[in-house]
């Protein structure tokens, strides 16, 4: 990191030629360090660690939700559970909107208790442990428990990883896009491998060996990471804005109430299976409701901000639209490919799971053409209300393309690819800008409200995901398929209708 000296605020001298041993930016500012020694693909050395953890730890994830669905709905002859194939799914969704919800408790103590690095590497530990939870227990305690560690996990892995990619540069240092485009390709590869590995190990060999192959991916994952901990910048390892101890009690009695609050409504059957997503559709509601009622009320924020805040309302429910949608691969697209799809070449039968891979397969390959779009059309690009608008439209039309195939006894696979395909064109006008654009509209006094009411809108689509799911069957195929489809592109519509007040509502943030 660069050592500012005390000449002036951004650590040049007052001729304002950059420091010595650091690379200037485009507008002559100083930057980071200039690199010296080994580095990964021109980044800081550490950001190959990180790299390998976030690869892991999506391989992990994606190739346990890949197969966990099945596990659940399969009978027990066929090695599975035997649950209510509706239940199942609305469970997927709730645990998908679960994650989400706890990254925001993950990011809060993160920031007042624990620290970045030690909250990231404590999330690996649980996530690992729900996944060998999931390989070694058996019956419906071993997924529950697995589960939620792994959304615990889940939640605070994902808040504080991307933290401490962003502290191996200075704000300044020009390779920092850079740097996060390659962390987000382990992401995706991550995604790729994972349903390919753990699909083809739970057909071979059964389910719980696919779950083992999970914990493996991320044990190697955390082995590497602990390797190397230390060599990440000291200001990880501290915490930022440490709770006072004598809060401790306060927030234990907080924690230790809402836990009893869910065992009991457990115990009494007013929480179960079959009503999980519903309630955690509910409980997204709640928080994004009063989450917005601070931002909007709050005497520490301004005109301009206050009137960025309520331009985001109509991104947030557009953002939810588009997730309740896209999620579905992981419910009612597994479920698909399960009974419809034609998986058989000569005497192989493809696994389940492998057309979960589709999606970070386009991804790896679009992503990069998106990001030169944008680049090469710079001020002349589509504002970030027609994007998110353009983006809903795609999602609802990909539903859509489900239309034609209904009533055919085996589908070919090529045909979901082109399904997920347009869902991915869609992905990319709206996630990677919705993030980003949470960060732009954020008031300066509540900068991570912002972006965790940017994370609601996907816990939201995703707990929505599930219950939606309970709908599905083949024999309404064209009544569901068609009705969220084109429902979907009526709200794309409408927010493209609204992008020019929208923008405008965004003060100079496009």
């Amino acid at each position: 990191m660069t050592q500012h000296t005390p000449r002036g605020t951004d650590g040049a001298t007052s001729a304002g030629a950059p420091l010595p041993g650091t690379v200037p930016t485009r507008d002559g500012d100083p930057g980071s360090p200039a690199p010296t020694g080994p580095t990964f693909f021109g980044q800081p050395r550490m950001l190959a660690n990180l790299f390998s953890v976030e690869t892991w730890e999506r391989f992990s994830f994606y190739g346990m939700q890949g197969i966990v669905l099945l596990y659940m709905y399969f009978t027990a002859a066929e090695g599975g559970l035997g649950i209510d194939q509706a239940t199942a799914a609305g469970i997927v969704g709730a645990y998908g909107g679960a994650v989400y919800l706890f990254a925001i408790v993950g990011g809060w103590v993160a920031d007042r208790v624990l620290g970045s690095e030690r909250t990231m590497f404590l999330s690996g530990v649980l996530i690992m442990a729900g996944h060998v939870s999931l390989a070694l227990l058996p019956g419906v305690a071993g997924l529950a428990v697995g589960l939620i560690l792994i959304a615990v996990g889940s939640g605070g892995l994902k808040t504080t990883i991307t933290n401490l990619v962003g502290s191996l540069y200075d704000r300044r240092d020009p390779r920092r896009d850079a740097g996060f485009s390659i962390f987000y390709m382990g992401v995706n590869i991550g995604g790729l491998l994972g349903p390919l590995l753990t699909g083809w190990a739970q057909q071979t060999w059964g389910f719980h060996l696919g779950f083992g192959l999970a914990a493996i991916g991320m044990a190697l994952g955390l082995t590497q990471y602990a390797l190397n901990r230390r060599n990440l910048p000291d200001e990880v390892h501290h915490v930022p804005n440490p709770l006072p101890r004598s809060e401790y009690g306060k927030w234990i009695g907080i924690a230790a109430a809402g836990l009893g609050v869910v065992v009991v409504a457990v115990l009494t059957g007013v929480l179960n299976a079959g009503n999980l997503a519903d309630v955690v559709v509910v409980v997204i509601l709640v928080a994004a409701v009063a989450l917005f009622a601070i931002l909007l009320t709050s005497s520490k924020v301004d005109d301009d901000e206050r009137s960025r805040v309520r331009s985001f309302i109509p991104m947030f429910i557009g953002s939810a639209a588009f997730f309740a949608l896209f999620q579905q691969q992981f419910t009612v697209v597994t479920i698909y490919s399960d009974t419809r799809l034609d998986r058989t070449l000569g005497d192989w039968t493809m696994p389940i799971s492998w057309v979960q891979s589709f999606n970070p397969f386009f991804i790896i390959l679009l992503a990069p053409v998106f990001a030169a779009l944008w680049t090469r059309l710079g001020a002349r690009q589509p504002a970030t209300p027609t994007k998110f608008g353009l983006g809903i439209v795609l999602m609802g039309s990909a539903f859509l393309v489900f239309l034609p195939m209904v009533g055919v006894s085996a589908v070919p696979v090529l045909w979901i690819a082109l399904i997920l395909l347009v869902a991915t064109l869609g992905e990319l006008m709206v996630s990677p800008v919705g993030l980003s654009l949470s960060t732009k509209l954020a008031p300066r006094s509540y900068p991570v409200l912002m972006v965790a009411l940017n994370y609601l809108s996907v816990a939201l689509g995703t707990a929505l995901s599930g219950s939606l799911a309970g709908f599905y069957s083949e024999q309404a195929e064209s009544a569901y398929f068609g009705t969220l489809g084109a429902v979907t592109i009526g709200i794309g519509v409408l927010l493209l209708v609204v992008a020019r007040p929208v923008t405008r509502a965004m003060r100079g943030v496009r």
